[in-house]
């Protein structure tokens, strides 16, 4: 059998013309992160070739080469600048080039003018724009809100676990810990002469405790605000969150049941906007969504006639709200809304609201308000056993 050729060991620090031992591989996961620094594209500064198909018939193809900054032979294009084997295929020598690009850089044994300090800096800032560029991500993280106060006799069922599971897949918890701000077991209901003034106080401070101190830090980005009182208070609750943050306002459906938005395949009915024939009474807006509010009961709570304009649904009830699209719809409608009214009655004039509409409704319709520049608002709530509307809130509230 004939002997095998010796192989000669040599050092990787010999600055001569003779070849080294080094190989060219380069491992599958060097070359996988060198693909994800470079995004596929030559780092020749001013190239920006695409490498993963044909510049000709657009065709995928790969058309990538691994160029070495420092050479893998002390022969080669600008040596091996004292780096040993292993440092040789490492990511940091390698620069992802296409064909063309590759023939300029290895033209010349010392490198001529790229050299070695300047494929560096260019290999740093092709990796660092990609680095910017593609750190542009989706934010799903959203801070869970509820909020609960007494609706009549009932207490509001609000719990992170039956709410947040609705956020998915648009948004993930960004704590498993909610910002809650409902009083907890309030014996008040809207009876209650104290009612009003306490949830609404309550309410004041907690926004600003919880929420706002945590957006100024921007601890907080995103809301997903789950809500369950009398209207009067979704619509404070509105107005205090306003568009400082980002927000999703979520609606308990009662068919299918729960607080995810249902898959809707049939056509929602649309809004619609009723105005008065006569404008000399002071200005009412009722929201009527979820049922009928005829014009005497506004009359009998305002103890005089008004004049009456309304946003309404030709079939309205309690599970009117189906979609996000809907939400939309309504807070494009309301804002509209508000300025055709304050053209009409001047900005200083208390404007009456009557809301008879789902939660969602009431948080946007507060959201969209605009604090310094649109009317005072009184808002009334349905109290059966005072016999109809009552004067609830008044917005602004107190010192918010």
């Amino acid at each position: 059998m004939p002997s095998q050729p010796k192989i000669e060991n040599r050092s990787s620090h010999r600055e001569d013309s003779t070849p080294r031992d080094v190989t060219r591989h380069v491992s599958a996961a060097i070359q996988c992160m060198l693909w994800g620094k470079a995004a596929g594209r030559c780092e020749f500064e001013g190239c920006n070739l695409s490498l993963w198909k044909s510049s000709v018939t657009q065709e995928s193809v790969n058309i990538a080469q691994k160029s070495h900054i420092y050479s893998f032979s002390g022969i080669g294009p600008r040596g091996h600048g004292g780096l040993d084997s292993d440092e040789i295929n490492d990511i940091s020598n390698l620069m992802l080039v296409c064909h063309g690009c590759h023939r300029k850089l290895d033209q010349y044994k010392d490198g001529g003018r790229y050299t070695a300090e300047r494929l560096q800096e260019w290999k740093k800032s092709h990796e660092r724009r990609i680095e910017i560029v593609t750190g542009i991500a989706t934010e799903k993280r959203s801070h869970v809100l509820l909020y609960g106060a007494n609706i009549g006799e009932h207490t509001a069922p609000l719990s992170y676990r039956r709410t947040a599971p609705a956020l998915f897949p648009h948004a993930y918890p960004a704590s498993d810990v909610p910002v809650q701000l409902g009083t907890v077991n309030s014996a008040f209901v809207e009876r209650d002469a104290e009612f009003w003034n306490m949830e609404g106080k309550n309410l004041v401070r907690k926004v600003r405790q919880s929420v706002k101190e945590r957006i100024a830090t921007a601890d907080i980005n995103h809301l997903s605000v789950f809500a369950l009182a009398p209207q009067p208070l979704l619509i404070l609750l509105g107005t205090l969150l306003g568009d400082i943050v980002p927000a999703d306002v979520y609606q308990l459906h009662r068919e299918p049941a729960g607080w995810t938005w249902p898959e809707v395949t049939a056509d929602v009915p649309t809004l619609e906007i009723i105005r008065p024939l006569d404008n000399s009474g002071p200005p009412a807006l009722v929201v009527a969504l979820s049922g009928t509010v005829t014009p005497d009961r506004v009359f009998r709570a305002m103890g005089e006639p008004a004049s009456v304009w309304s946003i309404s649904t030709s079939k309205p009830h309690n599970d009117f709200i189906k979609t996000k699209e809907q939400l939309s719809e309504f807070r494009c409608i309301a804002r509209s809304l508000f300025e055709e009214i304050k053209a009409v009655h001047g900005n200083k004039t208390v404007l009456h609201v009557f809301p008879v509409a789902a939660v969602s409704v009431a948080v946007e319709f507060g959201r969209v308000r605009m604090p310094k520049a649109d009317m005072p608002w009184r808002i009334y709530d349905q109290v059966n056993d005072c016999g109809g509307f009552v004067a609830a809130l008044d917005v602004p509230f107190g010192d918010n």
